[in-house]
């Protein structure tokens, strides 16, 4: 028989989803179909909220940045050109992180690169609290950035590989949904820290320190991928884990399950009984199943079999990105632009980003019923309308208009938050084990290139005589563009990941 990425066999599962007692070896499930019958454990649940908490703290970092660039564009006399930098320069460590993130998750786990990732850029950030020039600075935004950049795509790649395929796309959306709570916390540290005198922007970056603080929880209790333990041969390590999530109880007893299966019909303790071998027979063969090098890695990105996804998903991440940092970086900016108040700006920003945590729900909910690829599109359309009107809110700069930017800025904050969680959820389901951390790592670098213009294409812009009118049009059309790309993708809801 031919053998998968992770070099074990796929035998079709008996209908109801239950194990028979058997001694064909051919009949007992692989452990990765083992892990795809299960119901949503407490493992699941600890798996979530782990990798979720150290993805709110990401978010934390990215959004408390644009707070700071407002009060240092003051309180140094930055110009606007300098204050873009200040922006940009986290993008740049985030696309090299992200592109070396993802190879380094196919060597040496996903977890490893996870923990590590969190300890950069928290120590980064931190020690950011204490610089005196922008040039310091802009040097440790830039580390950060790489830590940050390799963190995110890890992360969601590590939880599709644990979830239920009949909820995995929910999961991760999510596990996305992290992001808003930690922008929110950023939006409030930015209204109530920052704000609150000429220091709060270091105060509020040595808040920024506590993620290296969370990479010895994430060392310690969460999980490596099983998908990557049987790639490389750890039999043993992987039979272990699977073991573990089988006899971990589970959260609902009925109606998790769905799709014709039942969680009273998957083994939970007694996934191996005795007259049964646990495990196929065969070895595993990690060296032929998997490609070594990070060279045939990056070719199988582009081989006729995933070339049409992967052009799909990288236009997606890049016009996105564009779009979703240029708007949101720059938004206190904006608003301050306009005579508000920095504090009264901030608390603006406090209400338009937590329009992001309907979206992330709504989200959640239609990327399952719906599936994943219209979701998505549904969502950047969405974002593009939400764009427009925010651009047409903008034209009037007479006072009182900031209720309509408000209002604009809370549907583009729901749509594009959405988005993003489609974006985390279809990532991973395009490609298999061997190269899912390569591919995508690879689409997430790819689109920190167009973060890392998207804040200086706002400078570039408005030196070209264009306004914040113009900026917000781009992006609509950015937001259009990537609903075209959207629909190259492969939808593979349900699915158990190869």
């Amino acid at each position: 028989m031919g053998r998968t990425w992770a070099g074990l066999d796929r035998p079709r599962t008996p209908p109801g989803g239950c194990v028979p007692v058997t001694t064909e070896t051919t009949q007992t499930p692989t452990r990765l179909e083992r892990l795809g019958r299960l119901p949503f454990t407490r493992l699941h649940r600890r798996l979530l909220t782990g990798s979720g908490a150290g993805w709110a703290m990401d978010a934390m970092d990215v959004g408390l940045i644009s707070f700071v660039m407002a009060a240092l564009k003051s309180e140094w006399q930055l110009t606007t050109e300098q204050v873009s930098w200040l922006g940009s320069i986290g993008f740049v460590g985030m696309a090299l992180g992200a592109s070396l993130g993802g190879l380094f998750a196919d060597r040496i786990g996903r977890r490893n690169v996870f923990a590590l990732t969190l300890l950069i850029y928290g120590i980064a950030t931190g020690a950011s609290a204490l610089v005196g020039s922008l040039a310091l600075l802009l040097i440790f935004r830039f580390v950060v950035g790489l830590g940050l950049g390799a963190e995110l795509p890890v992360a969601s790649t590590l939880v599709s590989e644990f979830a239920p395929p009949r909820i995995r796309g929910r999961l991760v959306v999510i596990l996305e949904a992290f992001w808003a709570v930690g922008w929110l916390a950023a939006a409030l540290i930015g209204y109530f820290v920052v704000a609150a005198g000429d220091s709060g922007w270091r105060w509020g970056l040595a808040i920024g320190a506590v993620p290296a603080l969370w990479a010895v929880y994430v060392r310690r209790n969460l999980p490596e991928s099983v998908h990557f333990l049987e790639s490389r041969g750890r039999v043993d390590e992987a039979e272990a884990i699977v073991r573990q999530f089988e006899q971990s109880p589970p959260l609902r007893r009925s109606g998790e399950a769905g799709r014709g299966d039942s969680a009273e019909a998957v083994p939970v303790a007694t996934a191996a009984p005795t007259t049964v071998p646990a495990v196929p027979a065969e070895p595993v063969e990690p060296a032929a199943a998997v490609p070594v090098s990070a060279r045939q890695r990056l070719a199988l990105l582009f081989s006729a079999e995933h070339r049409r996804r992967t052009i799909g998903l990288w236009g997606v991440w890049f016009l996105v990105n564009f779009a979703y940092y240029g708007a949101f970086i720059w938004l206190p900016t904006l608003l301050i632009d306009r005579g508000i108040s920095i504090s009264q700006s901030f608390g603006y920003t406090l209400i338009i980003t937590a329009a992001q945590l309907p979206g992330y729900a709504v989200a959640a909910w239609l990327i399952e019923a719906w599936g994943r690829r219209a979701t998505l599109v549904t969502f950047l359309g969405g974002s593009a309308v939400s764009a427009f009107l925010f651009a047409l809110a903008a034209i009037n700069a007479a006072p009182g208009t900031e209720t309509l930017i408000v209002l604009s800025g809370c549907l583009l904050s729901f749509f594009a938050l959405g988005a993003w969680g489609a974006v985390y959820a279809v990532g991973p389901e395009m490609y298999p084990t061997g190269i899912r951390g390569t591919g995508t790592g690879w689409a997430a670098g790819f689109g920190r290139i167009a973060s890392i213009v998207a804040p200086l294409s706002v400078v570039w812009i408005q030196d070209a005589g264009g306004s914040w009118t113009t900026v917000f049009i781009v992006f609509a059309f950015a937001y259009l563009l990537s609903a075209g790309c959207a629909l190259l993708l492969s939808e593979r809801r349900g699915r158990i990941l190869d």
